[in-house]
């Protein structure tokens, strides 16, 4: 049990580590690469193919077991790494980015069933509130790591980082986590399922990311929208006809399950707010070292850590445990609003204290909604479930990240301009606003230039913050809706080594509620 814990626990931390240490640093491979205009598709890359990977990877587990997809998660998720380092300009890092986002799906599909697999559903939300104390380790470490590395070595080695952490883990669990033979065969796959639900969701977040430099209504992104639209009603038509599905479309008729989804995928817009576009305000806005930035994040982090383990810890222990997500939304929602009211001489405590507030908040949705989601549904649906929470968090951090940064790239060169005196545009740098993200080239800027730059991108900032947080509104009405399933044993199952079964009536009355 330990064994199979710390290893699921490493695996984790390989993934969440490798987001959090790229963070700080992408501002300065912006700069080096001369790639503003792409800044979002590092991490959209990811996200999409993430995105997903993870309900596919969640089905075969339960088919197949987890232990041969953690291993296969982690060894890829290792290689990708190693190419985003090699890398030599955006579009080479951004197919690596998405090649890593494959394996990272797969490992935020496991890792998280694993807690369904090992523990009953009284222990699940504490464990859940530990899994994200791993999310809270490495937003520690990963920030500072990453802004140190980048400051002193080159930024191609916050990526190297993950080989040992990942060579660790899979010997972890290669020896701890037992494997259990199944007696699905590749029959029972859904291929046709997941060709049209990755022909779906691609050209969907594709769509939306190009929105930085077309316009809604172009043939381009109509043309993609209407491809996404065709396929996604493909994939619904196909899931409902076949024996295993990817995602049975009958759990959304649950509704621990449809408000768990619809909550974990708004407050991602929250949540990629803050961890994307902060940096930029630490070392564009604040004018702070990369190395600096990384410090200041962590903060969040403590937040998010002490919020997750607390809620996992009392979410059990009282009657109406929904409440609890309601409050964590309320609270990121401040958060949002505080730091959308950053400019260039607001102090460094101001913006870490804001982001202590937001980490807050979204560490209390962490455990809530995955412990709800996997005791209200039967045992052989813990991949699904799990899986599925991922898939929306992801879907909606995509989106957000596609829609914020579009926001980002369309608003900063009209502040830039409304900033400068009339006739200076043509004395900034060649590389435009990519000099927000070079210290040498600001460097070479007057005091006056300097100031307007960051005084255009905190207003730009000021934007996407606002927009985040109305999103967050509509979380915060979703909350209330959840129903409350009791956090105690005995909830019809199949167990650990159980191979899958077809869903009898019984199983279809209670997963439906």
């Amino acid at each position: 049990m330990i064994l199979a814990t710390a290893g699921t626990m490493l695996a984790l931390l390989l993934a969440a580590l490798d987001q959090t240490i790229v963070g700080t640093a992408i501002p300065r491979i912006v700069a080096d690469l001369n790639g503003l205009d792409r800044l979002a598709w590092v991490t959209t890359a990811y996200l999409v193919t993430s995105t997903t990977m993870t309900p596919i990877a969640g089905k075969l587990g339960d088919l197949f077991g987890r232990k041969p997809f953690l291993l296969v998660g982690m060894i890829g998720f290792v290689v990708a790494s190693a190419l985003c380092g090699l890398s030599q300009d955006m579009t080479q890092l951004i197919v690596a980015r998405g090649v890593q986002g494959l394996f990272g799906g797969v490992l935020f599909a496991t890792v998280f069933t694993v807690i369904g697999d090992l523990f009953p559903p009284e222990q699940r939300g504490r464990t859940a509130g530990l899994f994200g104390a791993v999310f809270g380790l490495s937003s520690i470490v990963g920030p500072t790591t990453g802004g140190f590395i980048t400051d002193h070595w080159s930024w191609r080695w916050v990526f190297e980082v993950n080989i040992p952490v990942g060579l660790i883990a899979v010997f972890v669990v290669l020896a701890g986590l037992p494997y259990v033979r199944s007696k699905a065969s590749w029959r029972d796959i859904d291929f046709w399922g997941a060709l049209t639900l990755a022909a779906g969701v691609v050209p969907l977040l594709i769509a939306l990311s190009i929105t930085r430099d077309h316009a809604w209504t172009s043939w381009q992104v109509m043309g993609l929208l209407a491809v996404a639209a065709v396929m996604l009603a493909a994939f619904v038509f196909v899931e409902s006809r076949v024996e295993h599905p990817i995602v049975p479309l009958h759990l959304f008729k649950n509704p621990t399950f449809s408000v768990s989804m619809i909550v974990g995928f708004l407050t991602a817009f929250g949540m990629f707010g803050s961890i994307l576009f902060t940096p930029l305000v630490f070392q564009g806005v604040l004018g702070i070292s990369a190395t600096n930035s990384g410090a200041l994040i962590t903060p969040m982090m403590f937040g998010l850590l002490g919020a997750s383990t607390l809620t996992g810890f009392i979410m059990r222990r009282i009657r109406y445990y929904r409440f609890l997500g309601t409050l964590g939304v309320v609270i990121m929602i401040f958060g949002m609003w505080l730091l959308s009211q950053i400019t260039p001489s607001v102090p460094e405590w101001h913006v870490v204290a804001d982001l202590i507030v937001v980490g807050t908040g979204l560490g209390v949705t962490f455990p809530l909604y995955l412990t709800a989601v996997q005791t209200a549904l039967p045992r052989q649906f813990l991949g699904v479930a799990s899986s599925q929470i991922q898939f929306w968090r992801n879907l909606g951090g995509t989106v957000g990240s596609a829609i914020l940064g579009a926001v980002l790239a369309n608003r900063l060169p009209g502040y830039l301009s409304s900033h400068l005196p009339p006739g200076s545009a043509q004395q900034l740098p060649s590389s435009g606003a990519n000099a927000i993200l070079d210290p040498a080239q600001l460097a070479k800027l007057p005091p006056a230039f300097v100031h307007v730059i960051r005084l255009a991108l905190s207003d730009t900032l000021h934007d996407i913050y606002i927009l985040a947080g109305a999103i967050l509104i509509v979380a915060l009405v979703s909350t209330v809706f959840l129903k409350e399933v009791p956090l105690t044993a005995g909830r019809a199952g199949l167990g650990f080594d159980a191979p899958p079964v077809e869903l009898e009536e019984k199983e279809r009355t209670l997963a439906t509620g």
